[in-house]
């Protein structure tokens, strides 16, 4: 059975030949890596918040970590998550919460309102941002004002009493 498309002329063409559920899924994190960034960074995920998702680089400000935990909200990765909290402000059940939780919640845009601090010299910073999502499929706003800490010489979310 042939997949139908319909690019830019309204006609349709054979895009790809489907013959496994599974073939589909595999390309589905292809197509991820070269789409743009659920951070709004306006930058393919592969190039923002992928390597850090995959640890092969860290986030050298306080904003790169928001923005990679915001992606990381969108693709549910609650283990990264759980490592990006500082120890300080890391509850025992934060896993649970987070696994319990995530799956409810679809996130829909990030939008940085002001940062202070948190640069690759800082030691504290400062993010305030908007987050839209939907809860169970009603439509809820975050606001809030984040604090970040370094730990170990490494960016962590502190707390939201920004």
């Amino acid at each position: 059975m042939w997949a139908p498309y319909f690019g830019n002329t309204g006609r349709r063409t054979r895009l790809f030949k489907t013959t496994a559920v599974s073939e589909v899924f595999e390309k589905i994190p292809k197509e991820r890596h070269l789409s743009l960034c659920p951070c709004k960074s306006k930058k393919a995920y592969r190039d923002c918040c992928l390597p850090f998702h995959q640890n092969k680089a860290l986030p050298k400000t306080a904003e790169a970590l928001m923005r990679s935990r915001y992606s990381a909200f969108f693709f549910r990765l609650a283990d990264y998550l759980v490592e990006t909290t500082h120890p300080d402000s890391r509850g025992d059940s934060l896993q649970r919460e987070l696994e319990d939780t995530i799956h409810h919640t679809d996130w829909k845009f990030l939008t940085i309102v002001s940062t202070s601090k948190g640069q690759e010299e800082d030691k504290r910073g400062k993010v305030e941002f908007i987050a839209d999502y939907y809860w169970d499929g009603e439509v809820q706003q975050l606001h809030e004002h984040s604090r970040f800490r370094r730990h170990q010489g490494n960016w962590k979310y502190y707390d939201d009493k920004g």
